[in-house]
């Protein structure tokens, strides 16, 4: 449709606000920075129009359009490919591995590796961010709700990494999307009467009398499409017959036209790339004359040239779905006869499958393969659909049993629950061997438990992980690797459950630990499924020496490529065995995982792994970098369709003492946790509140919140609490609770034994003991302290020293761990324990700022981050690729972290950051 102007004004008739907006994102893309929109409005709103109006404004621009076609959803990366086709030329400037893998993903290339599909976000956006060094690029990309998976998730990413780029993407989609959420939104509703008048009065100038036209109006809802495409024969019009939609109007019009003009456009609609010479080819074989196409074109209905295009994507959508089952048939037919089946064989097969009226295994078997390029195309989505249409065609029994298992297991992964579910109906059907019936039976517990956390049902997440422990009883006869994994997951699930399974993580470890009793453990997962058994069942002491050596062979994974199906499955795991072995390889445990994720392109691993790097920077005092990491997971987590991240910022906002936020964080996870049946957040919630109120000094509230947070033992963060409910025990003047948490920490961390754990021991008994002894452990706790990464921790034991120094010996000696703890304080980030220690060095006679700024303070968390990795020597192209932005982006913040800090060279930055 082509939009109608108002003259005067240059935007179009009731569309002033959202041409302005519009215009002002070229603006913004013009003078240098990045802009993203999502426009929302039901079909024939406008939405098409404004985009027409956008690529119209955007002379001196380079425009990229895709639309997204309902019957290409399947073919992965093909809405990309659309899109970046104009610009693929800039790809020989990206570093090669960015290269290989966009190049992988359009097809280009097969090397036989999967394209790593962070290396295709980080392309395109370099591609983008090379095509706007000439001149600004807006990509326009109608309804995206249509786009293949793969290409949606890989421009929300992009969309979400844009910073100092004039590159602007402007979406349209006729509902809110995963993946679009906290991206900038522009509503596009109804025309009001007097602008609908106007437009229908510009398009049918004196040819409506006034009653057909507020009929007319009344009618179309302020719906432009529904107004323009009214009936035009005015003879018509006054019969009375006004549309009753859109869509009937399309459907009026296309039923008008000759039987091999709508052949024509059927076979136009079911080829959603566009290609000219393959419509041609495809009306060649059905013997159709390309003057078959006049009396559409006569309608605008569509155009050919270079490109086939309909002139609205809903007349394409109407044309493909007013036909029969045999015409739609018939046109894939065509279509697959035409496609080169070695130069695009998976779309070959999807237009044969589409054709099928039967069951052929031919066709099936085609799909499968088609789905396993899929998977190494990163494409899960797409796999999904091939194997589900390949289970719809397959006529051997046993086949199609195995086809649907199979189906279903990627429909879980992409979390499309409902058709995952009919698969495994579809599969029970068939005759299934014992393994698959375990596999079908894990899987739609994998299902209730995912279905369980999405509803918040306490009672559904119980059954479920007594379930997986069932599922793992059955694989035990079958497949002990399969078996040992299914006690991992039941053991996981049960540790998510924690508190309120009232016993169901023992009770699941007893079970794991006599059936996997049989079993020499030779595997990392064996060992750590093991030794997480044998945790949960007998205890943390017992168990200390099985979970030392199930983390050696974790981290002896790590240089094991092989091995990232273990991270992939078990977040939760890792960190678990780090803190409950008090070892200090956090950061580079998390390193590996993150490295993993980017490396393998493992998007659903990326997050967690991310969040775990998070957990890490907290312990080392990096509390900026904590943050920035926790909100680019949460950014991540949103663009892949995954549930946004609620509950890790507690921690990060609590050691950085932000009482306010913490609060509403804590409160949020309590109220959320007991609802929803997740205990581990609960315990979560109250330690966080814990290690608050000491940094605050308010320690009864501190004693309280550990108390609540000790109903339970979870793993990971327990350890910790027990010296929090120490500290806070012995300022309340509750020896009692100090004393009995002292002996349970006692035992935990002599089993230990390393230097962070010993730290720990020393520190808390410092606090319980008194004298020449208490100043040796305090010392000895300082020392272990500085022999690891753990600077945090080694601020709080200088600050209780100097505390201790202050009240039991001369306060001129007392500031120098208060200041030194102080300063570590401030640099980090954590202020309410900064305040702690300055009101102690206020104390001991020293004059001190009130409200002290961080060294660094004045960066961004982004700033701050790139500053430390220019500082350790990394190139601008390696810090994009570490932090998931362009190389331009980096450029961009060293110059404002070279002006902010008064610093002229990278030098200078590796004097201070490096």
């Amino acid at each position: 449709m082509t939009a109608i102007h108002d003259r005067s004004s240059g935007v179009l008739p009731g569309r002033t606000a959202e041409c302005l907006a519009l215009r002002e994102l070229l603006d913004a893309l013009r003078s240098g920075r990045s802009e993203v929109r999502v426009l929302l409005g039901e079909a024939g709103i406008g939405k098409t129009a404004l985009l027409t109006f956008l690529r119209e404004s955007a002379a001196d621009c380079t425009v990229l359009t895709a639309v997204g076609v309902e019957s290409d959803m399947e073919l992965a990366f093909a809405g990309l490919q659309q899109l970046c086709a104009p610009v693929m030329d800039h790809r020989l400037g990206l570093p090669q591995p960015q290269r290989e893998s966009l190049e992988r993903a359009f097809g280009l290339i097969d090397t036989g590796a999967a394209p790593n599909r962070f290396l295709v976000g980080l392309a395109v956006l370099g591609l983008l961010a090379a095509a706007a060094a000439d001149r600004p690029v807006v990509c326009v990309v109608d309804d995206v709700q249509w786009l293949d998976h793969v290409s949606a998730q890989t421009l929300f990413f992009v969309a979400r990494r844009l910073q100092a780029e004039p590159v602007g993407l402007v979406f349209a989609s006729r509902t809110p999307i995963d993946g679009t959420a906290g991206l900038p939104t522009l509503a596009v509703g109804g025309l009001d009467d007097g602008d609908a008048r106007r437009l229908l009065e510009s398009a049918f100038p004196g040819r409506l009398d006034a009653a057909i036209l507020d009929r007319i109006v009344a009618e179309a809802r302020g719906n432009p499409l529904a107004l323009l495409e009214t009936p035009k024969d005015v003879t018509t019009l006054h019969a009375g017959t006004v549309s009753a939609g859109v869509e009937e109007h399309y459907r009026a019009l296309i039923a008008d036209l000759p039987d091999d003009t709508r052949m024509l456009l059927l076979v136009a609609a079911a080829e959603p790339v566009g290609d000219a010479a393959l419509l041609s080819r495809a009306l060649a074989y059905l013997d159709l004359k390309p003057a078959a196409m006049t009396p559409a074109y006569d309608l605008g209905l569509i155009t050919v040239d270079t490109r086939v295009q309909f002139h609205h994507p809903l007349a394409r959508s109407v044309v493909y779905r007013c036909t029969t089952g045999d015409q739609r048939r018939l046109a894939h037919a065509a279509l697959a006869a035409v496609t080169d089946p070695a130069v695009d064989p998976d779309r070959r097969a999807w237009h044969r499958a589409l054709a099928a009226d039967s069951l052929d295994e031919q066709v099936a078997l085609e799909l499968e393969s088609s789905a396993g390029r899929a998977l190494q195309r990163g494409g899960t989505a797409s796999a999904a659909a091939f194997l589900t249409r390949a289970v719809e065609l397959t006529p051997d029994p046993a086949l199609r049993a195995g086809r649907a298992l199979a189906a279903a297991e990627a429909h879980r992964e992409i979390a499309s629950f409902d058709s995952a579910h009919r698969l495994l109906a579809t599969a029970a059907l068939g005759p299934l061997t014992d393994l698959q019936r375990a596999r079908s039976a894990q899987l739609r517990t994998r299902l209730a438990f995912a279905s369980a956390r999405a509803v918040g049902d306490p009672d559904a997440l119980v059954t479920a992980v007594s379930q997986f422990t069932a599922v793992a009883d059955q694989l035990m006869a079958l497949d002990t690797a399969l078996a040992t994994e299914a006690y991992l997951e039941a053991l996981s699930a049960a540790m998510y459950v924690g508190r309120i399974g009232d016993g169901l993580a023992a009770e699941v470890a007893v079970t794991a630990r006599a059936a996997l009793a049989k079993l020499q453990p030779r595997t990392p997962l064996d060992l750590v499924t093991h030794a997480l058994a044998h945790r949960l069942a007998v205890g943390a002491v017992e168990a200390m020496p099985a979970m030392r050596r199930a983390l050696a062979a974790l981290k002896e994974s790590t240089r094991d490529s092989g091995q990232g199906w273990f991270w992939r499955a078990f977040p939760l795991v890792h960190d678990c065995l780090i803190h409950e072995t008090w070892d200090d390889g956090w950061r580079d445990v998390s390193a590996h995982a993150v490295k993993l994720a980017t490396d393998s392109g493992t998007l659903a691993l990326l997050p967690s792994a991310l969040l775990s790097r998070a957990g890490a920077a907290v312990e080392n005092g990096e509390l900026a970098k904590a943050g920035a990491l926790v909100a680019e997971a949460n950014d991540l987590a949103i663009a892949i369709d995954y549930a946004p991240l609620k509950y890790h910022w507690i921690i990060v906002a609590a050691w950085r003492g932000d009482e306010a936020e913490a609060t509403r964080l804590t409160t949020a996870a309590l109220e959320s946790g007991r609802a929803r049946g997740e205990g581990r957040v609960i315990g979560l919630a109250y330690y966080a509140t814990a290690v608050l109120n000491v940094g605050l000094g308010r320690y009864a509230d501190a004693l309280a919140a550990a108390r609540h947070a000790g109903e339970y033992d979870d793993l990971g963060f327990y350890p910790e609490l027990l010296a929090e409910m120490v500290e806070a025990g012995v300022r309340c003047d509750d020896r009692v609770t100090a004393e009995q948490a002292f002996a349970r920490l006692r035992a935990r961390t002599r089993a230990a034994g390393t230097p962070r754990a010993l730290g720990s021991l020393a520190r808390s008994r410092a606090l319980l003991s008194s004298g020449e002894r208490a100043e040796a452990l305090y010392l000895e706790a300082i020392g272990h302290f500085e022999a690891t990464s753990q600077r945090i921790q080694l601020a709080r034991a200088r600050l209780l020293y100097g505390e201790w120094l202050r009240r039991n010996g001369p306060a001129t000696v007392a500031r120098v761990p208060l200041r030194l703890a102080q300063q570590e304080f401030v640099q980090m980030g954590s202020m309410a324990f900064a305040e702690r220690a300055r009101r102690e060095l206020q104390a001991a006679g020293q004059k001190t700022r009130k409200q002290p700024t961080a060294a660094g303070d004045e960066l961004s968390p982004q700033e701050r981050q790139i500053a430390e990795l220019a500082g350790q020597g990394l190139t601008n192209q390696e810090i994009a690729g570490q932090l998931f932005i362009s190389a331009h982006t980096v450029e961009w913040h060293l110059r404002k972290v070279f002006t902010k800090l008064g610093i002229r060279s990278r030098r200078e930055l590796r004097r201070k950051f490096g």
